[in-house]
């Protein structure tokens, strides 16, 4: 079984949809804590570091071969928080893979986040996976301006129109690859009509993460009552 932390239910079908399609028989369980961006935003994801351990807990206790963090403000600390905990199952963050296709697409990359708070670890992501491949990296940050406002008025198909819209100023001229920061904007890739690769991150990021549990075998831990709700798909 590979669980999953998200931190907005509209994910969801995005990964059951994707997990049908590309991994067939693979069991997902997904963990839903929209509290958890919320206060990452208010506060620094730092500040929401026990309640990560808390959800990566209950998801190993449940059975979970691996762990997949769609949320990329809290990649970092999902990987952190379970490097310190001992967590023995592999815990992704969704959006690596995509970090390091962008690295090999070349060294000009630009990332663009409908929230501020996602900016900052996503470029440090690309600079990491630059340094594990030897390779030079320039990363410049894009926020879409007003996005956000519209993904959290249920305007998905305005919030999406607006990163693409974005995604299309960038020219051949400024980047090598494009990255969409946030898994919400992953159908913007398909809208964008740059010349320079966009790339996004559930496809790449549920593939590392469905080897990641074929490779491994659950181990026990333990759980808190208050830990977030989990649906299997």
């Amino acid at each position: 079984m590979l669980a999953l932390l998200h931190t907005s239910p509209v994910h969801v079908p995005v990964f059951d949809a994707l997990r049908d399609r590309d991994h067939p028989g693979l069991e997902l369980r997904h963990f839903v804590d929209e509290d958890l961006l919320a206060r990452a935003r208010d506060r620094g994801p730092d500040a929401v570091a026990a309640e990560v351990g808390a959800v990566l807990a209950r998801a190993v206790a449940e059975g979970a071969r691996a762990v997949l963090c769609t949320c990329s403000t809290l990649g970092a600390v999902a990987e952190a928080v379970a490097e310190s905990a001992g967590v023995r199952v592999p815990v992704l963050r969704v959006d690596r893979p995509m970090a390091a296709a962008a690295v090999a697409a070349g060294p000009r990359v630009v990332v663009l986040a409908a929230l501020e708070s996602t900016l900052g670890p996503t470029a440090e992501l690309v600079a990491e996976e630059a340094a594990r491949a030897g390779r030079p990296v320039r990363v410049r940050t894009l926020l879409v301006d007003d996005a956000w406002d519209r993904f959290e008025a249920g305007d998905t198909e305005g919030y999406v129109r607006l990163v693409a819209a974005t995604a299309d100023t960038v020219t051949g001229a400024d980047a090598d690859a494009v990255v969409l920061a946030q898994v919400s904007m992953a159908p913007a890739q398909h809208l964008a009509t740059t010349s320079v690769p966009v790339l996004s991150s559930p496809a790449p990021g549920l593939a590392a993460a469905a080897e990641a549990a074929e490779r491994h075998r659950p181990c026990a831990a333990g759980t808190r009552p208050d830990a977030p709700r989990a649906t299997t798909g």
